[in-house]
C-alpha cells in the first residue's frame, strides 16, 4: 500500500481542497508521483468544482492522470449542498466503490491524498461519519483548522474526537486574508500549549515531512 494521507477539517469551507493542492505541489516537487481523491462532493449541479481543481492540478503534476475523468477523482457526488446523509436521502454508502477508486488511483502514484467532506462528524449514512473513513482507508490524518474567532474551541473539539477514536493526526491552520487578528486573538493560546503552530501558507514543507514519515 502506498502512502495515504486523509485531509479533514474542523468544519466545511475551512480549506481542505486548498491544503490538498499545496500538498500535491510540494510532494511533486520532491520527485514523488502524486494522486488525489475527494471521496464525496455535494452541491454538484453542473460541475464538481473541487473535482475540477484537483484533476487540473494532477494533470499538471503527474502526467499519467491526463486521461482521468472527474468521476475518477470524486467517485460520489450529490446535487444538494448538504451533509451526505441528507444529500443522498439516507442512501447507504457504497464503500466498495470508494475502495475501487482508491486502488485504481494508487497504482499511479507514490502518495495519495484523500480529501474528506465537511468536518469529522459529518454523517454519511446511518452507519458512517466522515471520521470513520480515516481508519477505513488506513490513512494518516491531517486536521485543517481555521484562524478566525472560535478556532480554539473548534480545533480542540476536533482533536478530542480524533484522540477518542485513537486516530493519530497532525494539526495545521489555514489562515485567510481576513484572519489578520489570529496572532493577537487565538494564536497565543496555541503557542503556549503546543511546540509549534503550523500554517499551510508557510510550513507546507515541514507538514509534508511529518505526514510522509508518520
Amino acid at each position: 500500500m502506498k502512502k495515504r494521507i486523509f485531509v479533514t477539517a474542523t468544519n466545511t469551507d475551512i480549506g481542505k481542497t486548498y491544503t490538498t493542492l499545496l500538498l500535491l505541489k510540494e510532494f511533486a516537487s520532491r520527485g514523488l508521483r502524486v494522486g488525489a481523491i475527494k471521496l464525496i462532493e455535494t452541491g454538484v449541479v453542473d460541475i464538481a468544482v473541487d473535482a475540477e481543481l484537483l484533476l487540473d492540478s494532477l494533470k499538471e503534476l503527474n502526467p499519467v492522470f491526463v486521461d482521468m475523468k472527474r468521476e475518477d477523482i470524486v467517485p460520489i457526488t450529490y446535487t444538494k449542498a448538504a451533509a451526505p446523509y441528507i444529500a443522498s436521502q439516507r442512501k447507504a454508502l457504497d464503500l466498495l466503490k470508494l475502495h475501487s477508486a482508491i486502488e485504481k488511483l494508487e497504482k499511479l502514484c507514490d502518495v495519495l491524498i484523500i480529501e474528506g467532506a465537511g468536518g469529522l462528524l459529518v454523517p454519511i449514512d446511518d452507519k458512517y461519519m466522515m471520521i470513520d473513513m480515516i481508519k477505513e482507508f488506513e490513512a494518516s490524518a491531517l486536521l485543517v483548522s481555521h484562524c478566525s474567532l472560535g478556532c480554539i474551541n473548534d480545533t480542540l473539539l476536533s482533536e478530542y474526537i480524533l484522540k477518542e477514536k485513537n486516530i493519530e493526526f497532525f494539526t495545521v491552520f489555514n489562515c485567510k486574508d481576513s484572519d489578520s487578528d489570529f496572532e493577537d486573538v487565538s494564536e497565543p493560546y496555541f503557542t503556549q500549549t503546543r511546540e509549534k503552530v503550523f500554517k499551510t501558507s508557510s510550513d507546507i514543507d515541514t507538514i509534508c515531512d511529518v505526514l510522509y514519515n508518520s
